[in-house]
């Protein structure tokens, strides 16, 4: 009896007390099982890089990376940042370390953490830890699709009646509640595409995605570096009353701008009109950092699971804490504190090519919604292997040749669509403010 066997059977097995065998039932399972490693070394096609490392990057350099750097450093400033930093990350190497133990103390198979979980305390802790994580990855991915939708609408999006933006060259997408669930829509619908066809299509979008937004973090050191000092005009969101400040100073590397930025200057946030403080500044942060089980929800396409997760989920957790503690040091050393507190894009506004840093947001945000829907997917057909619901999930564990969990997938897929269906609906028609001259004031 292996650790593969599905869950419930091999509780049941495992069990103390006298267990008669059948020779041909024996005979049987031995060949079952002689079957099923030949289906896994056909469907097992990820190493350590494409497998674990890259979804794992993608997933922890969300948004944050972009948007929230200044938004840290310029509340808390760099010695709390650091320190910040440091907690956080203290909390995410204990959890690595933990899955990897579980990864290395025994043979893995599809599911990723619930799978570990599952085997170390059972199939009444496994059901329900697999149901919570199966329905945190099918919100997640429903929220990254909103949240680049929002993304896009402000860049794309054809400016509301009554508003004093202009309309560009580049504005050209229509605006409402119908047009935005259709682009959720759409951006969903090419994930599925990708995730229904398996995990060496998934493994190669992201690594094109990967690439993408390694050259705009390329493109933000470069600029700290090769930008001069320049004035930055502020969002018109910033000005919190008339007497505001509409521009802000990007000084470059100066010792007087690195003290000034040290210590922490909780303020109001221009976005949400709340006072700042450390909790919340750190609340904000820890959502950068997160996304360590990217990685390890692919266990069942991986070739050495084993080896791949624990060696590829700590290189990502240095790489990722490494480069956060060097932006925020280039960000306290170059920027006025003004422009970290009134300007969370200002890494766009000072790059010498600023349209970068929105591609990189947009890719980011679309890879975290591939690898959470990927990861559901995953999750739902372990659930179905271990026969915890009964006949209930049946069908999910049907595979293409391959050995992708086609029917998961599209599962997966339409939980997120009504997802976002459902959370888009409070934002809808029905919903909708109107002024006395008929213009819409609701902000999607």
């Amino acid at each position: 009896m292996s650790e593969k066997t599905p869950l419930l059977h091999y509780r049941l097995t495992c069990s103390t007390g006298p267990v008669h065998t059948d020779v041909s039932k024996h005979t049987g399972v031995k060949m079952d099982q002689d079957d099923r490693r030949t289906e896994d070394q056909t469907s097992r096609k990820l190493g350590v890089v494409f497998g674990v490392v890259i979804p794992t990057l993608l997933s922890m350099f969300s948004v944050v990376v972009f948007l929230r750097i200044g938004f840290v450093v310029g509340q808390a400033g760099l010695y709390q940042s650091i320190a910040m930093f440091l907690v956080a990350y203290f909390i995410i190497t204990v959890t690595v370390l933990s899955v990897c133990a579980i990864s290395t103390n025994g043979a893995l198979d599809a599911g990723g953490a619930y799978y570990m979980i599952s085997r170390a305390l059972g199939p009444e802790f496994g059901g329900s830890i697999g149901i919570m994580f199966f329905l945190a990855n099918v919100c997640g991915s429903a929220l990254y699709i909103l949240g680049l939708v929002e993304a896009i609408m402000p860049t794309f999006g054809v400016p509301k009646e009554g508003t004093a933006a202009v309309a560009g060259v580049h504005h050209v997408l229509p605006s409402g509640y119908w047009w935005s669930l259709l682009y959720g829509t759409v951006l969903l619908f090419l994930c599925f595409i990708v995730c229904l066809v398996g995990a060496h299509i998934y493994a190669k979008a992201t690594f094109i995605i990967f690439i993408i937004v390694v050259t705009a973090l390329a493109s933000i050191f470069i600029s700290f570096f090769s930008v001069g000092p320049v004035g930055v005009i502020l969002p018109d969101t910033s000005a919190l009353n008339s007497t505001s400040m509409s521009t802000a100073n990007y000084t470059g590397f100066r010792l007087h701008t690195l003290e000034s930025n040290l210590f922490s200057n909780y303020t109001v946030d221009y976005t949400t009109d709340a006072m700042m403080s450390f909790a919340t500044v750190f609340a904000v942060m820890f959502n950068g950092c997160t996304g360590i089980m990217a990685g390890s929800n692919m266990s069942g396409d991986l070739k050495n699971p084993s080896y791949s997760i624990p060696r590829g989920t700590l290189s990502a957790v240095l790489i990722t804490f490494i480069t956060y503690n060097l932006l925020s040091l280039l960000a306290a050393w170059s920027c006025d504190r003004y422009l970290l507190q009134r300007d969370y894009s200002f890494l766009g506004d000072i790059n010498i090519w600023p349209p970068m840093v929105t591609i990189g947001i947009y890719s980011s945000a679309m890879s975290a919604a591939m690898s959470n829907l990927i990861g559901a997917s995953r999750i739902l057909y372990a659930l179905s292997k271990d026969n915890l619901f009964g006949g209930c999930l049946a069908l999910a564990k049907k595979t293409s040749q391959s050995g992708n969990p086609w029917v998961s997938v599209l599962v997966s897929w339409l939980l997120v669509q009504a997802s976002i269906d459902h959370t888009a609906d409070s934002t809808g028609p029905e919903n909708e403010e109107f002024d006395d001259k008929g213009t819409n004031t609701t902000t999607f």
